[in-house]
C-alpha cells in the first residue's frame, strides 16, 4: 500500500505539524506526490515572503517521496472524473481531480485535509492525517 500526499498535508509537514510529521516518518518508504503537488509547493516556497526554511524543507522532502508524472493514463482518468462531476452538477476543481486521478491510476490512498473535494471522486480512498 502507498500514499499520495496532497499539497496541504505536505505544507503541514513543512510547518512541523506533529501529527503529520510522525506519519511521514512511519510511512516514509510508501510516500508519493504528484508533479502537480510539486508545482503548488514550489509556488509557495519560492515566494519572496516565504521563509527559506520551507524551501529547504521541500528539498529534503523530495528525497523521501516518489514524484509521479501527469501522463496520458492519468489525464484520461482525470477527464472521466471531471466529466462525471460536471454531469452530477458538482464540478470539482481541476487541480484536485488531477491529483486524485494520479492516486487512482497508481492505486494509492489519497492523503489530504481537503476531504470535501477528494471524497467526491469515485473509487478514491481518502485519509486525513491532520486529524488527531
Amino acid at each position: 500500500m502507498g500514499y499520495l500526499l496532497d499539497t496541504d498535508v505536505c505544507s503541514a509537514h513543512l510547518r512541523n505539524i506533529g501529527t503529520v510529521t510522525s506519519r511521514f516518518v512511519r510511512h516514509v518508504s510508501m510516500l508519493h506526490i504528484s508533479v502537480v503537488t510539486l508545482a503548488e509547493l514550489l509556488s509557495w516556497t519560492l515566494r519572496s515572503k516565504s521563509p527559506p526554511k520551507y524551501h529547504q524543507g521541500l528539498q529534503d522532502l523530495l528525497t523521501d517521496v516518489v514524484i509521479l508524472d501527469f501522463d496520458q493514463t492519468v489525464a484520461e482518468r482525470c477527464g472521466d472524473i471531471r466529466a462525471q462531476s460536471f454531469d452530477r452538477g458538482q464540478p470539482l476543481p481541476v487541480v484536485d481531480v488531477m491529483i486524485g486521478a494520479t492516486a487512482l491510476a497508481h492505486g494509492l490512498t489519497m492523503v489530504t485535509h481537503n476531504t470535501q473535494h477528494f471524497s467526491r471522486i469515485p473509487g478514491l480512498t481518502v485519509e486525513d492525517w491532520l486529524l488527531p
